[in-house]
């Protein structure tokens, strides 16, 4: 796969392509690449090495092109053109270009380029030089390989990258880490480990003042791998290295995205990252701080791939989702991330792997609305994602609310009921009993306290600019504070303070450095934090960048100054480049730089310095880069052959030519000819012409050959010259044979053909073809086409043909001249329709079809066959009956039953056949009704706590083998019809779980493909309650006046809430109870739910308004006295509302 970038400047044209090989960039020089001629491009690159000061270093590299490309070496810092240090040679062997470096130094480590060119373009691969120093020298610049110093390992010793793991691990990953190094003993393993910690912990006591909060590296969902480290140095100058299996690596701070490896540090908070992580990132990456070893991670890449990928999960809140992906491969542990943020198992998550370790599975408990999103399941570097969503919301609150008021309810009543049993028996206890059953809860919806519906996050802001930080409760009244690093603030000059309801904002304007820092926000005990971080990234101004991105237009020969303010935090880091290659100081280019501008002044350009010209700034916060384009003009360069004899005739010789591979960077406005005669040694002007490549020259003599020389001009001068061959001028030559025609296709009255330009056009060009044909077996040729009416295209459909006739065909091709020699016959073909084998294309045809009796039925079934083949429908085996009309067609068939019956019901079968085969398809076609209802429903009790219902069998069961039955219940508590059986094929069924003191209702239905019947009602069932023969109670006298055992309790509900109040009072004859609200009486008041329940007095207010707040009284009266409660009821105007999604 090649991808193309194309950049034109003016009208010379540069195509950047990418190879297949990764890391080679190509240059196309021409728009259009000739037939058979490529740009060159590698098929293997050289690749980095490293090797040790004295040895022999070798870049390797096999290229392709047509025509061969020239290969040459360079490199960034140096020459390569020494032979006593540098030795380039070609073995033909292996087909390899190779680059020895004879004996290496420290001054050898750099960058190596290798440049594969030919005429049509150019390819380029970059490969680095690693050196590693023997002994003690100093230090020169170049890329030098560090190696981490290791401790040795003795005979029959652990390998010490085991403690090195294990003492950056987590407890849960000690188990695993053993198994991978084969250490079985587990009780030393921990003793030796904890010894080994002290040790650590010692020697890092000298660098740093603590390390904690250790991350274990692991693979994002970005493609990054990232680890993290909170530590503090002792030392501000003290060096943190980065080491991947012992070898140091240089790592960027994160601004440079080509960077491979990157360091960024917030406060005491280090992050490493590695960018586009590939197979060859796995090892063993340590941090060391110094020369102590500060942490270490392992990075495992296993290679496999997803057999079985995550799919979408959509559950209701509370639910629980589960995710579940398959490998090729065994994995111990992969990587679960929920919105791009790793998870681990806990409360919240459950992972679990299969014992082959294929199979991964996420289940993720009690799903809330804030658990929806994507969910990953990362293995090495491949990824697969999902979503979960959450459906829910405030009707589960108001359900759960719903669901434990009557769960305390019913749990009263109950107990009630039961102590009224012993009421006679125990008068005391049951008094006793009644006191503690009746402190009845009176908030079943507890009211939540104020908390945080979105939370400050971290911003950053630039110099001069505004920030703003936001975060919203849940109550618009709750007033909060706001501190930076632990002071409070204040509404000041810069810093404003602004509530907005149940939001609150702190706006800074023009941000200064010491604006950055924590800052807080706390209201009602609750607390939230975030970090606003200060930048001061390079900035240029607009004016200066529209200026700067100007091109510069120039002159071979003369100076280009490219110059660019800019502003922002030093130090700043500023690089020149060119087509994007770097420029460094040197003879013809010179670079001056200060901490608010940057110059580059090119000498004596040429043409090939035309380009892109880029400036890269780069500070700790950011990299900015501004693009400007260098144009120097020239004259152009000489035209481009090969040239084309378009005619060569008695009356003119016309020809054409390319135009100039480089216009000089101004429009080619002429092209100056110049003629001369074989045989004479003068040239004979002809002058410019306009500028197109082509001319015709009429002046010429028969017989004769000519030869021309063609320069072109542009506003700045002429280019050098390119002659041709010797043209000869009014000889006849006729076309060659064409290659023979092809039959593309053949029908019963067509025969489709196609052929090829023949080599050879007789130096003029074709003007048509001639197309012959014959019946095998003859010797006579005709002409197909009409005799003036050439064929200008380079195919013709032949329809001059008979059925079943056996044909060959030639054809003649035409030029200027005249027709040429015939070609070679075609092959022998037919004049018949192929022969295809009978095939159903419809793919969504239906093999089960249900129609209601009476309805129309109609089947169509689409094919392809040739020869037409016949159609045959069957059902059941035998021919359809007369009833049924079938029509058939050239690619179809269809089948119709105007009126269908119960006697059509079958399976339906057509058999389509050709000479060629033949193939078949079957439907089921079922007519049906509406069941009719099953007979009257008997119900027996065989054995206590179950009922058998059996019915009568509904009247369509004989004619319907599909017909079964459904049962429904209702009890006489829930009071709803429940499905208890389905699919039932039977009479009978028995219902358990049938409780006594409640009546059970029955329903019997018919099912078919239509639907259900009417039902059939059984009659109601109901337990015989048991009497219980109790002792003859003694005659006492338990009258008594009223009095309240449970008093009202004052309430405080929330607008649009449910208010219950409840009292318990005492009383015998049963006291009359009336509720009052600021002395009116509620006992007829629709708007209250008032209920009376042995002694229990109740009151519900299901949505509260301010109307309801007062004064609430009970009054209790029997004949024996009178007695009264009251209470207070307070509307709050606050109503906390909950949201779900």
């Amino acid at each position: 796969h090649i991808t193309k970038n194309t950049y034109i400047t003016d009208k010379t044209m540069a195509i950047k392509k990418r190879s297949r090989v990764p890391g080679v960039m190509i240059t196309q020089y021409v728009e259009n690449l000739p037939p058979g001629k490529t740009t060159p491009d590698f098929t293997r690159k050289p690749t980095a090495m490293t090797a040790q000061e004295g040895k022999k270093a070798f870049f390797k590299a096999v290229v392709t092109g047509e025509p061969a490309p020239t290969v040459t070496w360079a490199r960034n810092k140096g020459e390569t053109s020494d032979p006593e240090k540098y030795k380039t040679r070609y073995d033909e062997k292996t087909g390899e270009y190779i680059l020895e470096v004879l004996n290496v130094t420290v001054d050898h480590a750099d960058t190596y380029k290798c440049f594969a060119t030919n005429p049509f373009g150019r390819a380029v691969s970059t490969a680095t030089l690693n050196v590693i120093e023997v002994g003690f020298k100093k230090k020169k610049p170049g890329i030098i390989v560090k190696k981490r110093k290791e401790k040795p390992k003795k005979e029959g010793e652990i390998d010490p990258k085991f403690w090195e793991v294990l003492l950056s691990a987590q407890k849960k990953d000690y188990e695993r880490i053993c198994r991978e190094f084969g250490i079985t003993n587990y009780r030393w393993m921990l003793k030796k480990l904890n010894s080994m910690k002290k040790e650590q912990e010692e020697e890092q006591a000298k660098v740093v003042e603590n390390v904690e909060n250790l991350k274990q590296i692991e693979v994002k969902t970005s493609g990054n791998a990232e680890f993290e480290i909170d530590m503090k140095v002792k030392d501000p100058n003290s060096k943190v290295f980065l080491y991947k299996d012992g070898e140091m690596l240089d790592y960027g701070d994160g601004t440079d995205k080509s960077s491979k490896h990157n360091m960024k540090k917030a406060g005491d908070k280090y992050t490493f990252s590695v960018n586009n992580v590939g197979p060859e990132d796995a090892g063993l990456y340590q941090v060391d701080v110094d020369d102590v070893n500060i942490f270490s991670t392992g990075l495992e890449i296993p290679d496999v791939e997803f057999d079985g990928m995550l799919k979408d999960v959509k559950v209701i809140e509370g639910q629980d989702a589960t995710f579940e992906c398959v490998l090729s491969g065994p994995v111990t542990k992969i990587t679960w991330c929920a919105n791009d943020a790793s998870v681990e198992a806990g409360d919240k998550y459950n992972i679990t792997v299969s014992e082959d370790m294929l199979t991964h599975r996420l289940v993720v408990k009690n799903c809330q609305p804030e658990d929806k999103g994507i969910y990953t399941a990362i293995a090495g570097i491949k990824l697969s994602k999902a979503s979960l969503n959450v459906k829910g919301g405030i009707m589960q609150y108001a359900l759960f609310c719903i669901k434990n008021t009557y769960k305390y309810i019913m749990l009263y009543i109950s107990d009630i009921l039961l102590y009224m049993v012993y009421y006679f028996c125990c008068l005391k206890f049951w008094i006793t009993r009644i006191k503690h059953v009746f402190i009845f809860p009176l908030h079943f919806c507890p009211e939540p306290g104020v908390h945080f519906l979105s939370g400050l996050s971290d911003s950053t802001a630039n110099i001069g600019e505004s920030a703003e930080l936001t975060c919203k409760l849940s109550s618009k009244d709750c007033v909060g504070i706001w501190y930076k690093d632990g002071k409070k603030l204040e509404s000041i000059d810069g810093i404003t303070i602004v509530k907005d309801g149940a939001t609150h904002r702190l706006i800074i304007k023009n941000c200064k450095e010491e604006n950055t820092g924590t800052y807080k926000f706390e209201a009602d005990g609750r607390k939230s934090e975030a970090m606003l971080r200060i930048e001061d990234p390079p900035k240029i101004n607009a004016d200066a960048l529209g200026k700067f991105s100007e091109p510069i237009i120039i002159k071979a020969g003369e100076n280009a100054i490219f110059k660019l303010p800019f502003s922002g935090k030093e130090p700043m880091k500023v690089q020149w480049f060119k087509d994007e290659e770097e420029l460094l100081h040197g003879p013809n280019a010179k670079i001056e730089s200060s901490s608010t501008h940057s110059r580059l002044f090119l000498t004596k350009c040429q043409r090939k310095d035309t380009g892109e010209v880029k400036i890269k700034i780069k500070n700790e916060f950011a990299a900015i880069e501004a693009t400007s384009k260098l144009i120097v003009l020239d004259k152009p360069a000489p035209p481009q052959g090969p040239v084309e004899v378009v005619e060569s005739s008695l009356s003119a010789i016309e020809f054409k030519w390319r135009p100039p591979k480089d216009d000089g960077g101004c429009p080619v406005t002429n092209y100056y000819l110049e003629r001369q005669q074989l045989g004479r040694n003068t040239w004979t002007k002809i002058g410019d012409i306009p500028g197109q490549p082509t001319y015709r020259d009429t002046d010429i003599d028969r017989g004769r050959k000519y030869s021309y020389r063609i320069r072109a001009k542009n506003s700045e001068g002429i280019s050098g010259l390119m002659e041709t061959d010797d043209i000869a001028a009014g000889t006849l030559a006729f076309p060659g044979q064409p290659a023979c025609p092809k039959v593309v296709s053949a029908f019963k009255d067509c025969i489709n053909l196609s052929w090829l330009t023949p080599s050879n056009t007789g130096g003029g060009s074709i003007i048509g073809y001639n197309v012959e044909k014959r019946k095998k077996g003859s010797n006579l040729w005709s002409q197909v086409n009409p005799p003036d009416e050439p064929i200008r295209e380079k195919k013709y459909a032949v329809k001059d043909v008979m059925e079943g006739g056996e044909y060959e065909f030639r054809v003649v091709a035409i030029n200027t001249c005249g027709p040429g020699e015939p070609s070679g016959p075609s092959d022998c073909v037919f004049a018949r329709d192929p022969q295809i084998k009978p095939k159903f294309t419809d793919r969504k045809m239906k093999s089960f079809i249900v129609v209601k009796a009476g309805n129309t039925v109609r089947v169509n079934i689409r094919f392809e066959a040739s020869p037409l083949p016949d159609i045959t429908w069957l059902k059941d085996g035998v021919p359809v009956a007369k009833h049924v009309t079938i029509t058939n067609s050239d690619k179809g068939s269809q089948l119709l039953i105007p009126s269908s019956e119960h006697s059509d019901t079958g399976i339906y079968t057509i058999v389509v056949k050709n000479m060629v085969g033949q193939d078949t398809f079957n439907v089921e076609i079922r007519v049906t009704d509406e069941p009719m209802p099953p007979g009257p429903v008997q119900l027996v009790q065989n054995v206590e706590g179950t009922v058998t219902l059996m019915w009568t069998p509904s009247p369509d069961e004989k004619r319907d083998d599909r017909l079964h039955y459904m049962v429904l219940k209702r009890d006489s508590v829930k009071r709803t019809w429940r499905t208890v059986a389905d699919h039932l094929f039977n009479h009978k069924f028995t219902a358990v779980n049938i409780m006594q003191g409640r009546e059970y209702n029955f329903r019997v239905f018919a099912k078919n493909d239509m639907g259900l019947s009417e039902p059939s009602e059984s009659p109601v069932w109901g337990t015989i309650k048991k009497k219980v023969n109790l002792p003859e109670p003694k005659i006492l006298d338990f009258r008594s006046a009223p009095k309240f055992i449970v008093p009202l309790k004052l309430h405080a509900a929330p607008k649009g809430y449910e208010c219950y109040m409840s009292c318990a009072v005492s009383g015998d004859p049963t006291p009359h109870v009336t509720w009052y609200r600021n002395n009116v009486s509620l006992n007829t008041n629709t708007n209250y739910y008032i209920t009376n329940t042995c002694g229990v007095c109740s009151m519900l207010i299901l949505m509260v308004g301010p109307k309801d707040t007062g004064e609430y009284r009970v009054v209790a009266e029997n004949p024996l006295g009178k007695a009264e409660c009251s209470t207070q009821l307070t509307v709050r105007g606050v109503c906390l509302h909950y949201s779900g999604t």
